[in-house]
C-alpha cells in the first residue's frame, strides 16, 4: 500500500507542477510521466485519461487545516487569509489560475470551480460561525470577504511578480477593523 500511495502522490505533484507552471493545457499523460519519472502505463492503470487525472490531483488538493477550538477573533480571520490563497498556492497555482480566466480549457474550469465551491464552503463555514458567535460583524458576507482576500493575493503578483513577505500581515490590518464586532479599547 505504501509504493501505491508515493505513486499517486508522485503522479498528482507532477500534475499540479505542470499545472502551475503552464496551465491546463501542460498537463498531458506524457508530460507527467516525463516529470515524475513513473510509467504511462502505471499512469493509465489509475486514471483513463488526463481530465482524469486533472481531477484526482485537484480533489487531494489543500483542505484547511481545523481551525483550533477556542481560537480568538483574531486568529479565526488569520486563519481564513492563510486558507482562502491555499487554492492558487498550493493547488492551481497561477498558471492553472490564468487558464481558468481565459477559459482556455472549459473542462478543467468546470472540475476546478465544483472543487473550489467545495473549498470555499469550508472557509465560509468559519466565517458564518464567526457572525454567529458575535466576534465578527453581522454583515460580513462570507462569499466576498474570501473573494477580496485572494483578489489581493493575486493583484500582488501581478504588479510585482512576487508576494512578498509579511502580505498576510498587511491584509490582516487591512480587515481586521472590517470583520470585528468589538471596539478597541
Amino acid at each position: 500500500m505504501a509504493q501505491r500511495r508515493s505513486v499517486d502522490d508522485g503522479i498528482t505533484e507532477a500534475t499540479l507542477q505542470l499545472l502551475r507552471a503552464g496551465g491546463p493545457r501542460a498537463v498531458t499523460v506524457e508530460a507527467v510521466a516525463a516529470r515524475s519519472g513513473i510509467a504511462k502505463t502505471t499512469i493509465y492503470r489509475r486514471h483513463r485519461d488526463r481530465r482524469e487525472m486533472l481531477s484526482a490531483a485537484l480533489s487531494r488538493g489543500p483542505s484547511p487545516e481545523p481551525l483550533p477550538a477556542r481560537a480568538d477573533a483574531s486568529a479565526r480571520l488569520r486563519w481564513v487569509i492563510e486558507h482562502a490563497v491555499e487554492a492558487v498556492e498550493a493547488g492551481i497555482g497561477f498558471g492553472g489560475f490564468a487558464a481558468m480566466l481565459t477559459d482556455e480549457d472549459p473542462e478543467f474550469t468546470a472540475v476546478f470551480r465544483q472543487i473550489l465551491a467545495e473549498q470555499r464552503a469550508d472557509l465560509e463555514a468559519v466565517i458564518d460561525a464567526c457572525r454567529s458567535d458575535g466576534v465578527f460583524r453581522a454583515d460580513v458576507d462570507g462569499a466576498t470577504l474570501i473573494d477580496a482576500v485572494v483578489g489581493a493575493y493575486i493583484a500582488e503578483r501581478a504588479r510585482t511578480g512576487a508576494v512578498a513577505d509579511g502580505w498576510d500581515a498587511r491584509l490582516f490590518d487591512l480587515f481586521w477593523p472590517v470583520v470585528n464586532n468589538r471596539r478597541r479599547r
